[in-house]
């Protein structure tokens, strides 16, 4: 009998753009609904942008639009970033949705029935700067748990702990760097300790959670004797705030986290309205299976404050809770200076998305373990794995066969397609258990033992003798089956390859039972090429193209400087603004050479949407090239004959337009918002700045 799969992802902060960390999860999800679909369960996929809170005011705010402006065209940039990479949803919908709204009213009041909510004085941090309080997300500071520096104001990507912003080390306002003040503010909670009987219950039966999340539950939080009683849930944030109104609560807002998860279930009953559905069959309904699958820094806020509320209200607790680690890059976080840190977007621009969905493929397992992409390898195991192993069984022999189709009976081939099939039931249980790692394994193993086949028969050589050409006929037949069923395995995967080989021998690939029986009497069609090489120089142009990026839009003489990104942390949502860097010493400081320069020339640099090219005088015949990202602010007309201020001793950077010898100095947000530092009159190139 078919399973009823409810599937959902993280829900997308609604403040920045989708990168390739992001996309560790989505493409991870989307594989997994896929096999489920195909091996004949009735799996829906269901998201939504995360939209609310004060990061999303602020930026609609700069950019001179309304909330429901910025989000929704975010929202589009979003799904557009999806569909590129093959993730495919039952419904996109947004937390601030009309059905979201109601549903936080239902919950909210299962709330208040339960008596779980109380109301406390909370000594909230204030920017005394920007005269604001402070959302958890625009403070950052040293864990009280685990002492971990640069955290978020609820919840530490290091050790997981659950906090609020006032019992941060050491707390700074990411709005103005300022130290943030104490004020005192009314705040609702939930009493999470009153479902501790239930939460260790859930929790630690076997079923929802990865061994070491239960474990970690119960050794952090439901059976810590430094603290025996969960604390209290903080749900509601004063005004101003973009959100939802609190119904008995005028001028507080549920926070964020309070109706982000409840958009899982919003985003299906829109879904349901469309397709006639019921909201009950799939969230109040034992027979339907609930998976979450999420980061590994939003554990707290799934296996914990999320069941207790779906409890309370009484929709279907999850059925599992598929945790995942966090990307690296070449062994390091993403990088925005090493042009590591790559936006979805500009992947598109140079890269198959076939490419990285197999390689995170290749990677995923059933655990929390952290996945690296290294370049190299990604470069060469997509060749060798995609070209030389699986799609190279096709080419070798689609061409011989598009005049005379497939054998009209399965040849002999010494058991290869009978061992595949039977290899089926352990690849589908490693898609089951999220094991992706373990199902490439074991399909590229169908893929080496298919490969000696053809090389032994060489059919471009039976193709010269017409006597052999029923023996090609079968060769041919034998080695293009072999190579559908390892496509059909490989669908969840590779949906476009599926597709494309279903046209290539008119029999599209739907169901995962395709792969027990050989295609046999049906035609081939002209054989065209299924996966392009990868290619190195799109690998490093991409990576250039993210440099360029990054410098553009960092603030202005900050271009080169090393901006690491975090990992993957949705409960760690962008920041507008970045603190203040760490102190120098006068002794670090003297080692930057700050020199008055002249623009002798300045052009705009073709292909580049941001950058112009300077040529840079310090005096007699000394000159530097400086590649900055000032192009939306200054025509290169009125740059011509200025005297600026330059970092003279910068370590060359090798770009994709040249040689990048310096950095001029500026300051503002970037943009057109770009202001050139001068010296005063008189000053003369090459003089240095003391």
């Amino acid at each position: 009998m078919a399973r009823r799969i409810l599937v959902t992802s993280a829900l997308p902060y609604a403040n920045g753009p989708i990168h390739i960390g992001h996309l560790v999860e989505y493409i991870q999800t989307d594989i997994w609904v896929r096999f489920q679909n195909l091996f004949g369960n009735d799996c829906r996929y269901f998201c939504a942008d995360d939209t609310h809170g004060t990061a999303i005011m602020i930026s609609a705010q700069k950019n001179g639009v309304t909330e429901e402006e910025f989000i929704a065209k975010m929202s589009e940039e979003h799904q557009q970033d999806f569909a590129g990479f093959g993730i495919e949803f039952d419904n996109y919908g947004s937390t601030n949705s009309e059905e979201n709204r109601v549903l936080c009213h239902e919950f909210w009041q299962s709330l208040r029935d339960a008596d779980l909510v109380v109301e406390k004085d909370v000594h909230q941090l204030f920017d005394p700067e920007k005269k604001t309080f402070l959302a958890d997300r625009f403070v950052r500071g040293t864990c009280p748990n685990c002492k971990s520096e640069n955290q978020p104001g609820d919840n530490c990507s290091k050790c997981g702990a659950a906090y609020t912003p006032a019992e941060l080390i050491d707390p700074k306002s990411t709005l103005s760097g300022a130290t943030p003040e104490l004020k005192t503010a009314k705040h609702l909670f939930v009493r999470l300790e009153q479902l501790h009987e239930f939460l260790n219950e859930w929790t630690q039966c076997g079923k929802h959670l990865q061994d070491e999340v239960a474990n970690y539950l119960k050794g952090h939080f439901l059976d810590n004797p430094k603290e025996p009683e969960l604390k209290d849930w903080d749900i509601s944030r004063p005004g101003p705030y973009f959100g939802f109104e609190i119904p008995d609560s005028p001028g507080d807002y549920w926070y964020v986290w309070f109706d982000a998860p409840i958009g899982y279930i919003a985003s299906t009953w829109q879904w349901c309205k469309k397709n006639g559905e019921e909201l009950a069959d799939w969230w109040k309904n034992p027979e339907t299976e609930v998976h979450h699958f999420i980061g590994k820094d939003i554990t707290y806020f799934h296996t914990l404050f999320w069941p207790g509320m779906l409890k309370t209200a009484g929709f279907t607790l999850p059925t599992k809770v598929h945790i995942h680690g966090f990307l690296t890059v070449d062994g390091k976080k993403m990088s925005k200076s090493d042009g590591t840190f790559v936006k979805a977007a500009t992947y598109l621009k140079h890269l198959d998305p076939a490419y990285l969905r197999y390689y995170y493929a290749t990677k995923l397992g059933p655990r929390l373990d952290d996945l690296d992409l290294n370049v190299k390898e990604f470069v060469e195991k997509v060749d060798a794995d995609l070209r030389g192993k699986i799609v190279n069984l096709a080419s070798r022999a689609a061409k011989f066969v598009e005049k005379t189709g497939l054998s009209e009976v399965y040849p002999e081939d010494g058991g290869l397609f009978e061992k595949g099939a039977k290899a089926g039931e352990e690849i589908a249980k490693a898609y089951e258990d999220c094991d992706l790692n373990k199902a490439m394994r074991l399909i590229l193993e169908l893929a080496d033992a298919a490969n000696p086949y053809i090389e032994s028969n060489k059919p471009w050589e039976l193709r010269k003798d017409p006597e052999n050409a029923q023996k090609l006929q079968g060769v041919c037949t034998v080695g293009i089956n072999l190579f559908r069923q390892i496509v059909v395995y490989l669908a969840p995967v590779l949906p476009k390859l599926a597709v494309d080989t279903g046209n290539l021998l008119n029999d599209p690939i739907v169901s995962w039972q395709q792969s027990q029986t050989p295609l046999t009497g049906t035609a081939v069609n002209k054989f065209e090429h299924l996966i392009q090489r990868v290619e190195i120089e799109k690998v490093h142009a991409m990576i250039e193209d993210s440099k360029e990026e990054a410098a553009a839009e960092a603030p202005a003489g900050a271009s080169q400087a090393d901006e690491t990104a975090t990992k993957f942390e949705d409960s760690a949502q962008p920041m507008v603004d970045e603190p203040m860097a760490e102190e120098c010493t006068i002794d670090d400081f003297v080692k930057v050479d700050l020199r008055v320069a002249r623009v002798l020339s300045a052009e705009e640099v073709p292909d580049a949407r941001k950058l112009l090219k300077l040529t840079l005088g310090l005096g007699g015949d000394h000159r530097k090239q400086v590649f900055a990202g000032i192009k939306a602010a200054y025509k290169p007309e009125e740059l011509v004959g200025r005297l600026v201020i330059m970092v003279a001793n910068l370590k060359p950077r090798q770009m994709k337009f040249g040689l990048s010898e310096g950095m001029v100095c500026a300051s503002g947000p970037g943009g057109e918002e770009v202001f050139l530092l001068s010296p005063d009159e008189g000053a003369k190139p090459g003089q240095r700045i003391h």
